[in-house]
């Protein structure tokens, strides 16, 4: 496989796992930090860090827009649900462990 297939088919499951996430807003941030230590916020740091390698510069949040489809701000006004204490109990544990 060549470099530039390699890119097209990596950046087809980015997309693919974009839609998965915009289809699951019900999966809190925390639970998939929890859960396989990343999340949409990291998604968009290593987006912005990305276009940054490639002498492209976007902000913060237009990286988040990007993961997101959608502002943050409104994102998480219309989905984020405030943390349980039991995904604190298990974000703590996390760190600790």
């Amino acid at each position: 496989m060549d470099n530039d297939l390699q890119d097209k088919l990596d950046a087809a499951a980015f997309r693919e796992l974009l839609s998965h996430l915009d289809a699951r807003k019900d999966v809190q941030n925390i639970d998939l930090m929890i859960l396989a230590n990343f999340c949409r916020n990291c998604l968009a740091k290593w987006y912005e860090s990305a276009a940054k390698k490639h002498g492209v510069e976007i902000s913060k949040p237009e990286a988040r827009k990007r993961i997101y489809g959608i502002s943050y701000e409104d994102w998480k006004e219309m989905y984020q649900k405030p943390a349980t204490d039991e995904q604190l109990r298990a974000m703590k544990a996390r760190k600790t462990s």
